[in-house]
């Protein structure tokens, strides 16, 4: 190589590899910073899209689960309700069974009949107000199958649904959740019942048919009692299902985003020593000119 003084090739030489050392070290610096290996779409453009989706559904998988406790939570609610309308039913069987026997009188079993109608009432009034989140529950309003389900409105009605998968797909992402009424008249209870049995207990006779009417009553809280424990045993392995996927898929979002610590910090001893020997060696460079001034004054 000539020596020349319009030129320093070495100090541009050194100068560009500076540049680039530079340059490492900063990305280095910012992923070590961050925990990240993509910061950007330049460092990784696949990578951040893939991530990208990942996060979304991580997310929506969190959020699932969280539907599912809720609804959980809901059909506890309704179980407690139903735990405390058992208890008026077997109270009511046992007023009527009272009531059923000759040694009463007409008077006797007329006071019976006003804590039977009373106990009728107060099932209707549990009914009626067992809520969640504003929600009425056992009063009707979630009877029905899937097709009963329409979520047009501002709110909605029929069937309960509950979505938690992070689709749209019927059979993957979400069920319904159906509950009877069990209001007094809707078990053949008092006097607001349509049928005869059940109605009343202020004679021998009404009482002994009303014992067929609880007992079936007893049975009708009974299924939707059992259809709810079942949903919430289905829910909780739901919800089971939905953290392992949620767990692996972040394992996976980590793979791609994450930085190796280890590995990034021997990048970014690398980089540092390069970034100082290419100073070094720029100081040099600049002071090689000096030897052609050496050449001329001599």
């Amino acid at each position: 190589m000539s020596l020349v003084i319009n030129h320093n090739l070495m100090a541009m030489n050194a100068s560009r590899n500076l540049s680039s050392a530079y340059g490492s070290l900063s990305t280095s610096t910012e992923r070590l910073s961050s925990g990240l290996r993509v910061n950007t779409a330049a460092d990784d453009a696949a990578g951040l899209a893939i991530r990208e989706l990942m996060r979304a559904d991580i997310q929506s998988l969190n959020q699932g689960v969280r539907n599912a406790n809720d609804a959980i939570s809901m059909i506890q609610t309704a179980d407690g309700a139903l735990g405390v309308i058992d208890e008026k039913l077997i109270r009511l069987k046992e007023l009527a069974m009272q009531a059923s026997t000759g040694t009463y009188s007409s008077d006797q079993r007329l006071m019976i009949d006003s804590e039977y109608q009373a106990m009728c009432s107060e099932i209707t009034r549990i009914a009626n107000a067992t809520d969640f989140n504003g929600i009425h529950l056992l009063n009707g309003h979630l009877s029905g199958d899937a097709t009963s389900h329409n979520g047009n409105g501002i709110e909605s009605t029929g069937a309960l649904k509950i979505h938690f998968g992070s689709g749209n797909d019927s059979a993957e992402d979400y069920y319904y959740i159906n509950v009877g009424c069990v209001t007094a008249s809707a078990l053949g209870l008092g006097t607001l019942s349509t049928g005869t049995a059940g109605k009343s207990i202020s004679t021998q006779e009404l009482a002994q048919t009303a014992l067929d009417a609880i007992n079936q009553a007893i049975v009708s809280k009974d299924k939707i009692r059992a259809a709810l424990g079942a949903m919430q045993n289905r829910l909780e392995n739901t919800i089971t299902n939905l953290s392992i996927q949620a767990e692996n898929l972040q394992a996976s979002e980590s793979r791609i985003s994450d930085v190796d610590v280890a590995t990034e910090m021997t990048n970014y001893t690398l980089e540092q020593i390069k970034a100082q020997s290419a100073v070094a060696m720029l100081s040099q460079a600049n002071s090689l000119p000096k030897m052609a001034l050496t050449l001329i004054q001599g």
